[in-house]
């Protein structure tokens, strides 16, 4: 959904090594995007191999879950189902908006202008299936769990962290914490740097907890109201919101009234779906037990041949990556093993 709840919600920086041996579920989705708008050329072209097709999102995915993974980090991915029906509305508006970014991208190739090109080639990415079933690929290959979502991931992920099956949820946006997620890591960088969106240049960030728990109380709502305000602001399911209402404000009408109907009646909730059904649909997100949470060796000839096999990456630099993974593989059982003696 991408809610903005950014300057209401209270966050802490962590050091990474306090992550180490817990359990993170990732929302691959998210996740992808984040290396598809950000792993690129100064002109802002998608890393290719010598066949072009995009690696970008392999390059991301491969080096940083590496790092983690060399960090104590017991990763897991969560893939994304089927979309609700109320999302089309969402999709179509960013096709447009992609579709717009891509005509001004070409417009500054013509110019020559790479800082615009930079600016506008981040805004239409876009993830094919064929880049996910890789994505997957490779998780598996790095002997990480994969969970299959029946909708959307990040409803599934905080499932799982509400279940205490994961410590935490691994995502830029705080959507997860609209589903109940307790716990939601942000940030999650090995070098410290994220690039601002749509330049080449690099800010400084540390990794970010926020608890919900601390959250509702520090807001003074309850999860329910929580859903509210975020539809107020608006949501992958009513784009936009309701016009003139922020996220201060929405917090104010919230708190206002016990009641959400209270709430919407004096926001003036219009629209093609009443309020109720929307609030349903974020509620009752479908979710899923069904997942195995088990870690496996990393499989170093599954990812060379994905890797460097089909999208020429440097079989050396593949294969020192793996290497240094399943010593750590073989150091964490020794470790396991020694406990019991």
């Amino acid at each position: 959904m991408g809610v903005n709840l950014k300057e209401l919600v209270v966050k802490k920086e962590i050091e990474l090594g306090s992550l180490s041996g817990k359990i993170l579920v990732i929302d691959a989705y998210n996740n992808l995007y984040q290396y598809l708008t950000t792993i690129r050329a100064r002109d802002g072209a998608l890393l290719m191999d010598s066949g072009g097709q995009v690696t970008s999102h392999l390059v991301g995915l491969f080096s940083r879950t590496a790092n983690l993974m060399q960090r104590g980090m017991k990763l897991a991915f969560v893939f994304d189902g089927k979309p609700p029906e109320l999302k089309r509305e969402e999709r179509a508006r960013r096709r447009s908006l992609k579709e717009e970014a891509k005509e001004k991208y070409e417009e500054a190739k013509k110019k020559g202008d790479t800082e615009e090109m930079r600016k506008y080639a981040a805004r239409f990415s876009r993830l094919t299936p064929q880049m996910v079933e890789e994505a997957k690929k490779l998780v598996e290959g790095m002997g990480l769990p994969l969970v299959q979502a029946p909708s959307e991931g990040d409803a599934q992920t905080a499932h799982m962290v509400k279940k205490n099956d994961a410590y935490a949820c691994v995502s830029q946006d705080f959507d997860s914490l609209i589903h109940g997620a307790s716990r939601v890591v942000r940030n999650l960088s090995i070098t410290g740097k994220r690039k601002k969106h749509g330049t080449i240049t690099s800010e400084t960030v540390k990794p970010e907890l926020i608890i919900l728990e601390e959250n509702l109380k520090h807001m003074r709502i309850t999860q329910d109201q929580l859903i509210g305000l975020a539809m107020l602001v608006g949501t992958d399911y009513n784009p936009g919101g309701i016009k003139g209402i922020g996220p201060k404000t929405a917090l104010k009408l919230v708190r206002k009234h016990r009641s959400l109907e209270k709430v919407f009646e004096e926001a003036g909730w219009e629209g093609e779906h009443s309020w109720k059904e929307i609030f349903d649909v974020i509620k009752n997100m479908p979710v899923t037990d069904k997942y195995e949470l088990k870690w496996n060796r990393p499989d170093k000839k599954k990812v060379s041949e994905l890797l460097c096999g089909k999208h020429d990456f440097s079989r050396e630099r593949v294969e020192k990556t793996m290497d240094a993974l399943l010593k750590n593989e073989s150091q964490r059982k020794q470790q396991s093993l020694g406990s019991f003696i």
